[in-house]
């Protein structure tokens, strides 16, 4: 049957393709331009690498989520219970980078829009659904702790929202539906007249999901308009506003019941930005301030039961570049971070370090301020040592003060050795990560099982710190061929943890956890066939000293394919992987990983061009796992099979 409804979604798009062009005589040649997977490797000033995926690659995946926008990106792992939507913050829904990102309550990575925070403040670790992709440019994967970037993580991504850079407007709509009752509508506009630029974008996604409570329903809508003051200031202001609901359908090695299968997360947020920039001729930056609220409130969940959760985070982010003398370059800033909120459960009610004789009690409570404060400066320079190689050291040091932890400094250093096709680099950081909200917070959802406020050590903690060490190669074989590699390691030293034997109220946080070491490979490669074909090719390789890390597969290979055949686009992604740990990495000293086998997973899209709806319009239908395979990303939650979507996208 499922092979049938494939069928007959391809019938529909080339019948509906063959109507359109009925009358056309000869068919255009048009060059992709498009890299298929991920857009480009980036070595910053400061030989820092980061992955750049565009919104033409999210395009090409059929991706409706950034999980799904980032799943063949090399050293990235995504977990997730549903085809549609992210249950919670845990291994229902996350992206992990070369192993960091697994860790809860709190982690190591963290997720921003156009610069700003964004992700749940009160459990410190990313929620994907917050984070929509229509009305985003581009996705930038920082695979490292980078501070002359941002703080506070062992690495992060920041979506860029679209906007104009001509005159004129320019728009974009996207409508799909397909297996499972999926259904999308996504729209985006950007434009610009004189001194002012514009975009807006909105976006709806629904799926009933494969199997029961496995449905999605995400809403989403956010804008950003400029204005050129002068010649050199500017200034902007934007917002974003997020509705999700997605449910658990459980683990389907266990019967579905009330403590598997039947729970609810909502989720939303709100983000308002403003900011002033200037760009004179050596010197340029931009202030901006922010203000988030958000909630995640779970129901039925077979952990928390009905457990609520409101954040709010306000800030700011002050960044300064300045070109001192010739070649040379200097940066220097101020982020400041406040996270707020409440939380409400079960057990909330309860004093923090009564046993209660197993007494739980309902309640709310209110969460003390977390500031974090860093200030950050670094500085390049290239230096020519031939007529053929240039060469850049670099260094700098990010600063850090918080109200609750100790101050630490986190220097790094780097170099490149540049010539016309080659970069050679390397890069040491010494990171922190700082314990938030989660600390307080645990020991006021579980408050039974803790030591009262003073003995639990939930403010006497340290930060985690992650010594990276990273060298690699860029090199531009031909103008047509291209190949990255490089070669990492960190060092996780002082992991914030915390032991409770639940049948006492004896809970403690502490950096007892064992220092554990994860290196690894990660190699790219890109080569243009022809004017109408791509390949790209990626391969991870990791290990770690502490074999209980969670979404770590030892190897993953990913191989993407894009070109045309007449007027028909083809994009075809493929990424095998081997066997991992898939539960999350619980902060908890009791945590027990569970396994989860290797897999290979296909999908194709294929597109016909309809230029009579507008210039680069088309009809399209998206496979995934082409190959109907058995897969799971976590535990017991088998994605779906063979499925599809047929879709129409409309530009002017």
């Amino acid at each position: 049957m499922r092979k049938d409804r494939i069928a007959l979604a391809v019938a529909v798009v080339c019948s509906c393709s063959n109507l359109v062009f009925a009358e056309e005589q000869t068919l255009k040649e048009v060059v992709i331009t498009a890299s298929p997977v991920i857009e480009s490797n980036q070595i910053d000033g400061f030989s820092s690498y980061s992955t750049s995926v565009s919104s033409e690659q999210i395009k090409d995946l059929g991706a409706l989520d950034l999980a799904a926008g980032l799943r063949m990106t090399p050293g990235v792992q995504i977990s997730r219970y549903n085809e549609v939507g992210s249950y919670n913050g845990n291994a229902g829904g996350a992206v992990h980078i070369r192993g960091m990102g697994a860790s809860r309550p709190g982690s190591e990575i963290k997720t921003y829009l156009d610069g700003v925070p964004l992700y749940m403040g009160i459990w410190n670790h990313p929620l994907m659904d917050l984070l929509p992709i229509n009305g985003i440019q581009s996705i930038d994967v920082y695979k490292s702790a980078q501070p002359q970037v941002n703080g506070n993580n062992f690495g992060s991504i920041n979506l860029t929202s679209k906007r104009a850079n001509l005159e004129g407007v320019v728009g974009e709509s996207n409508f799909s539906a397909g297996s499972f009752s999926t259904r999308t509508a996504n729209a985006n506009l950007v434009g610009k007249k004189d001194d002012v630029d514009y975009s807006i974008a909105a976006g709806y996604i629904s799926s009933a999901g494969d199997r029961s409570n496995s449905d999605g329903n995400l809403k989403n809508a956010m804008g950003r308009i400029g204005m050129k003051i002068n010649s050199s200031w500017s200034s902007t202001a934007s917002f974003l506003s997020v509705n999700n609901e997605v449910g658990d359908p459980g683990d389907s090695r266990y019967a579905i019941s009330s403590t598997n299968g039947i729970a609810r997360n909502t989720s939303s947020v709100q983000l308002l930005t403003a900011s002033i920039a200037h760009d004179h001729e050596n010197w340029k930056g931009e202030f901006k301030v922010f203000t988030t609220q958000g909630k995640n409130n779970l129901t039925d969940d077979p952990t928390w039961g009905t457990f609520n959760t409101n954040f709010k985070i306000t800030g700011f982010k002050w960044k300064e570049e300045f070109v001192p003398w010739n070649n040379a370059q200097i940066i220097a800033g101020i982020d400041q971070d406040d996270i707020s909120g409440d939380i409400y459960g079960s057990k909330v009610g309860g004093t923090v370090g009564n046993l209660n004789g197993y007494t739980f009690i309902s309640g709310t409570a209110d969460l003390p301020s977390f500031k974090i404060i860093s200030t950050y400066i670094g500085v390049n320079q290239k230096f020519n040592i031939s007529e053929q190689w240039l060469f850049q050291p670099s260094t700098g040091v990010r600063y850090y003060y918080s109200n609750h932890y100790d101050a630490k400094a986190s220097p790094h250093a780097g170099f490149q050795f540049i010539s016309s096709n080659i970069t050679v680099f390397g890069n040491y950081v010494q990171a922190y990560l700082y314990p938030g909200a989660e600390t307080y917070a645990l020991t006021r959802a579980m408050p039974n099982f803790f030591y009262a406020d003073g003995s639990n050590g939930w403010n006497s903690i340290n930060p985690t710190q992650d010594n990276h060490s990273e060298i690699g190669l860029s090199w531009d074989i031909t103008n047509k061929s291209k190949l990255d590699v490089s070669v990492f390691s960190d060092e996780i030293k002082d992991r914030y943890i915390y032991t409770v034997s639940y049948s006492a109220a004896d809970g403690l946080w502490s950096n007892s956890s064992s220092n554990y070491r994860i290196s690894g490979l990660e190699l790219s490669a890109k080569h243009e066939i022809s004017n109408l074909w791509k390949i790209f090719a990626g391969f991870t390789y990791l290990d770690s000293s502490l074999s209980t890390v969670p979404f770590i597969p030892k190897t993953s290979f990913t191989v993407g394919v894009n070109g045309q055949v007449d007027n028909y686009k083809i994009s075809l992604d493929a990424q095998t992987q081997s066997s991992m740990y898939s539960t999350s990495q619980d902060r908890s000293s009791t945590y027990a990983p569970t396994y989860v086998d290797g897999f290979t997973v296909a999908n194709i899209r294929v597109a016909r061009q309809l230029e009579t709806l507008g210039k680069n319009s088309e009809m399209y239908l998206m496979v995934n796992n082409l190959f109907d395979k058995s897969y799971a990303y976590t535990t017991g939650y088998t994605m779906p099979g063979r499925n599809a979507r047929i879709g129409l996208i409309t530009r002017f």
